[in-house]
């Protein structure tokens, strides 16, 4: 009977790791909202003039590099987190098979106890002559040594699946970690070529790209264009925290439902259980009828089977009334009022120098909406406060651009950078790297261009952050 229930070696074909099924998820989930977005942006450039800005060619290149860039972070962090699962997985297996061989020596000695006993008990017993009430409570005791080997048997399958599931995790997270190793050498091959490539082609468009940063009229253009990109955020933020605070009240409206029906059905037991004793204490309180019956002893299931899933609860399966995740992409991270706290004590978003301040001409141009400030290629850029990342990607003027919003119409805004670390709907904290420093979009010098923005108005950022 142990034999039978030892674990077969794993014989499964090659599978698709839980970590490919998450990440397909993931980029559906995203779907939705990236469509939102694209639609967003060819608003935003549908009313300018149909000729090219220079730096136009180089947007393909530069945003190669950031997703090459982002996927090297993201694997980076993955990496980290799966050689940690592995290294828990492993710890468990090792605890795992300890408890099951000392089950299945505890279930051998009483198998090996029954057989020397033999199987005539109960009938020796019946046919003993002896006081009903004595072989009742002999029968009963029997009887729950039987149900304490059948309990510690049902705990000894549990633990070996918990062994075959563990073992089945540890080779998943081994074929998690030659995935990202491949994935790191494909993206840094990726990174190299697009590299190249805008190397190449800023060295064509070197003068033009000097020429049209001159322009007036391409600088009211960035300007009207980023304009326009806020105010149509400001109302797709709006509409997606509506969305998200209704999904909310429904999802809290069917956990109220679950709590309610559990209750009834908690008080519905506990009066069975108090009918079910009464009718008991009555049979026993009846004349001729056995003594009252042994109370069994409680059987206390190996602690394993306190933490882990047995069997019959098996895996948690995804809750189909979970919020959609386009119902919260957009939706604030941060509580109304937690960035205007903040004023004055916020730090700056990259390590430099404040190249051009908010409010300064632009070389005969409209004034700075924002800062820049120089910063070498690569360095980091980190959020400003708490928030949600609402746009990632590469615009016109602003090269690979990232925006986060802290809540009661708040904007950060983060232009000119070599990479986005972070994608739409990404949550984020004060201090977390979000960017990667650059001169994307055609800008002469490596930096950051960096505005706050309060219902659509830019302001001076100098104000809130120490720079």
């Amino acid at each position: 009977m142990v034999l039978a229930l030892s674990v077969g070696a794993a014989t499964a074909a090659p599978r698709q790791t839980e970590r490919s099924k998450q990440k397909l998820a993931a980029e559906q989930n995203r779907a939705e909202i990236a469509a939102k977005l694209a639609k967003l942006k060819s608003e935003v450039s549908r009313t300018e003039d149909a000729r090219e800005d220079a730096a136009d060619t180089l947007a393909e290149s530069e945003e190669a590099i950031s997703n090459a860039n982002r996927q090297l972070h993201e694997l980076a962090e993955e990496q980290v987190e799966t050689n940690a699962k592995l290294a828990r997985l492993t710890s468990e297996q090792t605890r795992l098979a300890g408890v099951v061989d000392a089950q299945k020596k505890q279930l051998a000695t009483l198998l090996r106890e029954q057989y020397v006993a033999g199987n005539e008990d109960r009938i020796k017993l019946l046919l003993s002559g002896d006081n009903p009430n004595r072989i009742n409570r002999d029968l009963q005791l029997m009887a729950y040594v039987s149900q304490a080997q059948a309990k510690l048997l049902a705990s000894l399958r549990v633990n070996l699946a918990k062994v075959e599931s563990t073992q089945q995790k540890e080779q998943n997270a081994k074929d998690e970690l030659d995935e990202i190793a491949q994935e790191e050498r494909d993206q840094k091959a990726v990174l190299e070529k697009e590299k190249a490539r805008r190397a190449a082609l800023l060295g064509s468009l070197s003068k033009k790209l000097v020429a049209q940063r001159k322009e007036i009229g391409t600088l009211e253009r960035d300007e009207q264009r980023m304009a326009g990109l806020v105010d149509k955020l400001s109302k797709l933020i709006k509409e997606q925290a509506e969305a998200a605070a209704a999904e909310k009240r429904r999802l809290e409206a069917v956990a109220a439902a679950k709590a309610k029906a559990k209750a009834e059905a908690a008080e519905l037991a506990k009066a069975r259980q108090a009918e079910k004793e009464r009718l008991a204490r009555e049979a026993a309180a009846k004349p001729g009828k056995p003594g009252k019956p042994v109370i069994p002893p409680t059987f206390k299931p190996d602690p394993i089977d306190a933490d882990e899933p047995t069997v019959a609860q098996a895996e948690p399966k995804p809750d189909p009334n979970q919020a959609k995740a386009a119902d919260i992409a957009l939706a604030p991270a941060a509580p109304d009022g937690a960035f205007a706290s903040l004023k004055g004590k916020l730090r700056a978003p990259v390590s430099g120098q404040v190249a051009a301040k908010f409010g300064a001409k632009r070389d005969g141009g409209p004034s700075w909406k924002g800062v820049f400030i120089k910063a070498p290629e690569g360095a980091d850029v980190k959020a400003i406060a708490a928030g949600r990342v609402v746009f990632a990607a590469w615009m016109r003027g602003f090269g690979n651009l990232i925006i986060v919003d802290h809540g009661s119409e708040y904007l950060s805004i983060y232009g000119n950078n070599q990479s986005l670390l972070r994608r739409v709907g990404d949550a984020v904290k004060g201090g977390d790297p979000i960017a990667a420093a650059g001169n994307t979009g055609g800008g002469e010098d490596s930096g950051l261009y960096f505005e706050l923005r309060h219902r659509g108005a830019a302001f001076n950022p100098a104000t809130w952050v120490s720079f």
